[in-house]
């Protein structure tokens, strides 16, 4: 089984986790090969349920990935006993480019409407889809009185930020959110993050792990530097999770061989 870290006080995470935007949209994407098909509800089912059986129980969406968050509901709804859920909010996508908005009134909404399409009663995870502003997102008038609402309403566990820089991280540290940071192999800056905290005692969720699917472009050396990945996060003390997204329940079992292995 995936192991498990803390990441909040009360919040236990998987340390693989579910990404699911490759679930809901392929316009405007970066992954290697340019546009793919979303997979059939038969294919997220079986990756659903390796994830489930791996032990990898937090599934991470958003609204601004398409369809994703309707997806999950209709295949999950009535069944997330034993699941985790992370979403976002702050970042729309209308099928051409994001928009963003960070209001407490567009966060109350964002939080509410994802809990309808997802079918579910709150979220584990909340996380604001930064635009590159960390600090003046995180200095939003309201936002974070917004936050607390929701979290005493009971609708929301732990608030956090997916971040882009490391100012970001470590403002939301300090405010007692959770950061996801992009962390791998070729950039390393945000490391800060996740050192500072480690030494509160609490973690980081991290993404573009594989760089989007570029990491080790030139397959002769892929399987190494997947190695070499996991290897250089799971010694990273303040990592809570790794958010992988794919579409492939076979790719979901190799990470977490690979994960084992080192």
């Amino acid at each position: 089984m995936i192991p498990r870290r803390l990441v909040h006080p009360g919040l236990e995470l998987p340390f693989i986790s579910l990404g699911t935007v490759k679930i809901g949209r392929n316009s405007s994407v970066k992954y290697p090969g340019g546009a793919f098909e979303l997979p059939s509800d038969t294919e997220v089912e079986n990756l659903l349920s390796a994830a489930r059986e791996l032990g990898c129980n937090l599934i991470d969406t958003a609204p601004a990935y398409g369809i994703s968050e309707e997806r999950l509901g209709k295949l999950l709804g009535g069944r997330w006993e034993g699941w985790l859920c992370s979403s976002k909010a702050g970042e729309e996508f209308d099928g051409d480019k994001s928009h963003y908005d960070f209001s407490p009134e567009a966060i109350r909404r964002s939080c509410e409407r994802s809990l309808r399409r997802l079918k579910r009663d709150h979220l584990d995870l909340f996380l604001l889809h930064s635009n590159g502003n960390d600090l003046e997102v995180l200095n939003s008038p309201g936002l974070m009185d917004e936050l607390s609402s929701l979290s005493d309403r009971g609708l929301i566990r732990t608030w956090g930020a997916s971040t882009k820089t490391v100012h970001g991280g470590l403002e939301t540290l300090r405010r007692g959110g959770v950061p996801m940071i992009m962390l791998n192999l070729e950039a390393r800056d945000e490391l800060a993050v996740a050192d500072y905290a480690a030494s509160l005692g609490r973690g980081v969720l991290v993404k573009k792990a594989l760089a989007s699917g570029h990491l080790g472009d030139n397959a002769a050396n892929r399987d190494e530097k997947l190695r070499d990945t996991w290897k250089f996060l799971s010694g990273i003390k303040g990592v809570s999770s790794v958010v992988i997204g794919t579409t492939k329940a076979a790719h979901l079992r190799q990470h977490a061989e690979l994960l084992r292995g080192v």
